[in-house]
């Protein structure tokens, strides 16, 4: 079964090889491309390229194909050829007027020290029917990666988080008092979306230290905090009771909620602040928030703006177009808590998985999971060098 497996990388990183020799640009596609990412479905005997159209016939030439050229005249229209590498078909399309090293969807993928341009998995979640076995088994893929991200998450987020926001923050009892003085002022700009939260229940999902949660408390809501990590339970619970109000805090991977909780109790969803990145797949978390809303319950969701996160660096007046926009790779980043540590404790490997979305996606998500949106805001950086760029966004929608 190895040999079986490798036989298929090796035909791959040999086509691939020969390519990149040639200088001619190609995307590994369809279902190759599911493959090579992990996928489990059965080993694909076609392997298919998109290569550049206008070296098409150099790429012809280059594997002097058996088949003649064929012309499809379907949308998109495109040419292709295949012929064999052992027990594989290997099949080449071109798209004409179309430039394969600007499709937002192609991403590197490392195998063995062999780096292979293919084309995500997230492009065919977009077009492939729900149904599609292939379409499942990506899913099933995506949340076995997410899976294996909640874990190292969990594990790096348990670790000194705690003595994190005692230097962010302070002593539970000091910012409990402050909190107690002006709960609104620490809701901050979420506040202008509703201040009547008395006898409402409202779910805080990913709410690490539960400050703005406690603050939903001192205005008489009911609140629920669902958390990965044991220390944040640990200051958000000192600090409520320091603060003299109950919450009710759960500490596990929100896409692990007790399926006993998604009972469509709740008058709000509320998250923000440096979440969405955590998640491989927005589709589970945006099933997750319809199924916990009841009948014209409100989601707020407010983020980094994707331009702050993903396609501009900024170093004071200085403002660099340094990322790609549409960028579907799972990258690593160092944990947000961390800035907060010192000594000995900062200096400590620290990093967690990260998926970066754009603006399109996120709220595309939650559309298609039957929330109806009712706004999406983009705020103002509001930093002197900084005037005209996004910094944040808030989305609110309700389920009907």
């Amino acid at each position: 079964m190895a040999s079986r497996q490798q036989e298929w990388w090796d035909t791959l990183i040999t086509i691939v090889e020969q390519l990149n020799n040639a200088d001619i640009d190609y995307t590994v596609i369809e279902e190759a491309a599911y493959y090579a990412q992990g996928a489990a479905i059965p080993q694909p005997s076609l392997i298919e390229f998109s290569v550049q159209w206008d070296l098409f016939a150099r790429a012809y030439d280059l594997f002097q194909c058996s088949s003649s050229l064929e012309e499809h005249i379907d949308y998109p229209i495109y040419q292709r050829c295949q012929f064999q590498s052992g027990p594989y078909t290997i099949a080449l399309r071109c798209y004409p007027n179309t430039v394969v090293s600007t499709d937002p969807m192609r991403y590197l993928l490392t195998y063995d020290e062999t780096q292979i341009w293919v084309k995500a998995l997230d492009a065919y979640l977009k077009i492939l029917d729900k149904a599609d076995p292939a379409r499942l088994a990506i899913v099933e893929h995506l949340a076995t990666l997410q899976q294996q991200n909640n874990q190292h998450n969990q594990q790096v987020w348990n670790q000194d988080t705690y003595d994190a926001w005692l230097q962010r923050h302070g002593k539970p009892e000091d910012i409990a008092a402050r909190l107690r003085k002006d709960p609104l002022n620490r809701l901050s700009s979420l506040a202008k979306y509703g201040t009547a939260y008395s006898g409402k229940k409202v779910i805080n999902l990913l709410g690490s230290h539960g400050l703005k949660a406690i603050a939903l408390a001192l205005l008489d809501a009911n609140v629920t905090i669902v958390d990965i990590a044991q220390e944040n339970a640990q200051y958000a619970r000192e600090v409520a009771q320091a603060a003299g109000v109950t919450i009710r805090y759960i500490v596990s991977d929100v896409l692990s909620l007790p399926q006993a909780e998604q009972d469509g109790s709740y008058d709000l969803v509320f998250m923000e602040m440096g979440i969405l990145h955590y998640f491989v797949n927005l589709e589970p978390l945006a099933h997750l928030v319809h199924q916990l809303l009841q009948s014209g319950g409100q989601l707020i969701l407010q983020d980094f703006h994707p331009i702050s996160t993903k396609l501009i660096t900024s170093k004071g007046k200085k403002h660099k177009v340094s990322g790609n926009y549409f960028d579907p790779t799972l990258i690593t980043s160092n944990v947000a808590f961390s800035k907060h540590l010192t000594g000995q404790q900062q200096s400590e490997d620290r990093y967690v998985y990260e998926r970066e979305w754009t603006l399109g996606e996120i709220v595309t998500a939650f559309a298609q999971a039957g929330l109806i949106i009712d706004s999406l805001e983009e705020e103002p950086n509001m930093k002197r060098d900084d005037i005209g760029l996004p910094k944040t966004f808030t989305l609110v929608a309700h389920h009907p």
